[in-house]
Formats: structure tokens, sequence, C-alpha cells
């Protein structure tokens, strides 16, 4: 597959083959700074690189410049409707902008937005979602298919390169899984621009996340998609944790805490599940790459146990440690969490 072209967004790069970036969305409303700013920099602790905010209305785009004086990752600006409010942001210091040419209002209002992007020299994401498909694809196409997408894709791009403008990052969304992998890899076929992927509306809690693990790492393990935003009705929070951890399985992030873990069965012991958790919940903040092997019995535990960086496999009452492959103790069960923090902090401070 060929390379996609190179983006550059703040101090970040996408595209031509650079690391995936994790993205997510504010869920506060856009005038309340302070509690945005507090939201971006838990955000980027826990691994997101972009950050996006809409930005519905002028005084709404007053606010952009306290935002991005006060936070280290590039902001992104959701414009809809109101080409004046993309100018504002922009003169206002986004990274960039996320645009739906075909709700800003035709093709001069267009060509307005693009001198700005110019002057600035930020890039646009152009947004295709099934949910606001042009009519005249629709009447054509019946419903929202890949093909419509794709061609709504391409109307978009045509619309900023008459205007001599291609800093262009595009993402083709929709509801449905299937619908969203067919249209990216169609759009793959044909162009070099770098892909935002999404699976819009994913929902909520565990079916929001298969949903958009099951699109996005379908489309990474095919080499496609430079940079990603899981898409959940919930915390921003989990939107950062979900992707990181589709990267990570799919070996495109090769940092943080990875905890391998037995699902448990009549022979455990031992409460599993909660070491599990205070552990994930008290490494997040840890980029160096470690594997912790929590294993609930002695049957694959050992084996697992050795394979990891450290871990342990469980037995009734106490655990046996391991660590780069070597026993090194028994520990009591109710200290298990707590050790292998300790020995956690112990690697990452030498």
């Amino acid at each position: 597959m060929e390379k996609t072209n190179v983006v550059k967004i703040g101090n970040k790069v996408i595209g031509g083959g650079n690391p995936i970036m994790v993205q997510s969305m504010l869920k506060l409303p856009p005038t309340d700074h302070k509690a945005i700013i507090d939201e971006i920099n838990e955000l980027e602790m826990l691994g997101c690189d972009i950050i996006r905010g809409t930005i519905p209305n002028m005084e709404a785009a007053k606010v952009i410049p306290k935002i991005v004086k006060n936070t280290n990752i590039p902001f992104v600006a959701d414009i809809h409707f109101d080409y004046k409010v993309a100018i504002e942001a922009i003169k206002n210091g986004v990274h960039k902008v996320r645009i739906n040419p075909g709700n800003i209002g035709g093709k001069e209002r267009v060509r307005e937005v693009v001198k700005c992007l110019k002057d600035y020299d930020i890039p646009v994401r152009i947004g295709v979602n099934s949910g606001s498909l042009e009519k005249d694809l629709l009447e054509k196409y019946g419903h929202p298919t890949p093909e419509a997408l794709v061609e709504s894709a391409y109307r978009s791009i045509s619309y900023f390169n008459e205007f001599g403008y291609d800093n262009i990052v595009l993402s083709i969304k929709s509801s449905d899984v299937v619908t969203t992998i067919d249209a990216n890899r169609l759009f793959r076929e044909k162009y070099s621009y770098p892909l935002h992927l999404g699976v819009t509306e994913a929902g909520a809690e565990l079916g929001g996340i298969v949903r958009s693990s099951i699109g996005l790492g379908s489309l990474l393990k095919d080499g496609i998609g430079d940079t990603i935003r899981v898409s959940l009705t919930g915390d921003s929070r989990d939107e950062v944790i979900v992707g990181r951890e589709i990267l990570i399985s799919l070996g495109l992030l090769d940092e943080g805490v990875r905890v391998v873990s037995c699902p448990t069965c009549g022979r455990c012991k031992t409460d599993t599940l909660s070491i599990v958790k205070e552990i994930k919940e008290k490494t997040r903040h840890i980029k160096e790459p470690i594997t912790v092997a929590v294993m609930g019995c002695a049957v694959n535990g050992p084996g697992e146990a050795k394979e990891a960086d450290m871990g342990v496999a469980c037995g009734d009452g106490n655990a046996v440690f391991f660590e780069k492959g070597e026993k090194v103790k028994s520990v009591k069960s109710e200290e298990i969490a707590s050790f292998i923090l300790e020995r956690i902090e112990e690697r990452i401070s030498k």
C-alpha cells in the first residue's frame, strides 16, 4: 500500500507511515474553558494525542486562545453551518478545523475558509457521515452505501482542490460497521489523503467498544488509517483508553502497561478481576511498555507469567511471582496488586 500524505497538526504529524494518533472529543460546554483545560490535560496523561471540541458560535471561538495556551496537544475545532465561526476559530489559534463542506453554505463560503486556512497554514478534516449525506446522493444510491460516501468525499475534496488547497485529512464514518469498513477500503484504493477512522454513533459501553474495535481493528490490520477516534456515549477517558488498547492489541503502539489475565474458572481461588482493575487503573500514566500476567491457577499460570515481564500464578491464599522468566517469591493473595505495582514503579525508576 502507498503511504498517505503527511499532514502536520500542531506539534503532531500524521500520515506517511508516522505513528497512528489517538483522538477524542470534549463533552463539556465549549465556553467552560477552565474545565476544558483540565479535561484536555487529563486526557493527554491517559495517552490522547489530539483533541477536538465543538465550536458552535463566536462566543465559543473567543475561548480558543485560552485553551491553546494552557494545553499541550493539538486542538481541533469542530465547525458546522457557519463559515464565519470557522474563520474566527482559525484566527484564534486552532491547529485544525473539522468541516463538512455540504453544510457550510456553498462554494464561495468554502473559498473564504480555504483562504484563511492557507494564511494560517493549518489543515482541514473533511468529515463525511452517513447521517448527513447529500440529498442527490441519497436519491442516486438509495441509502448511504460505501460508494455514496466515497463520492461525497470526492466531491468535498474537489471543492478545496478547486481553490488550490490540498492540506486535507478525510474521515468517512457510518454507524454501520460494515459500511464504515467498506467505504474506507474503497476510498484508500483511490486516494492518498490521511484517514481519520471511527465508527460514528457507536453507542455506549460494551456495545460501542465492540463495534469500534471491529471497525477500526479491521481497517488498521489492513494498513488503513492514520488517526483514530473511538466514539462512545460516555466519558472521553474511555475513548482514549479503548483507542490505545486497539493499537496495542495490533502491535501498532508499544507503550503502556499491558495486563494479560485469564478468564478464570472453577479452579480459581483468587479475585483476579480486582487485581487486574487495580493494576490497570493505577498504571494508566505509565508509557514504558511492560507486560504483566495475572493468572488464576497453575494450569497456564506459570507459563504465561514466565513469558511476561512480570506476573503471578495464583493459588489458594497466595501466588508465585515471576520476573523476566524467573520465579522470585511467593506473595499473599491480598498483597498481589500492591506488590506488582511496587515492582512496576521500581522498574520505571531505574
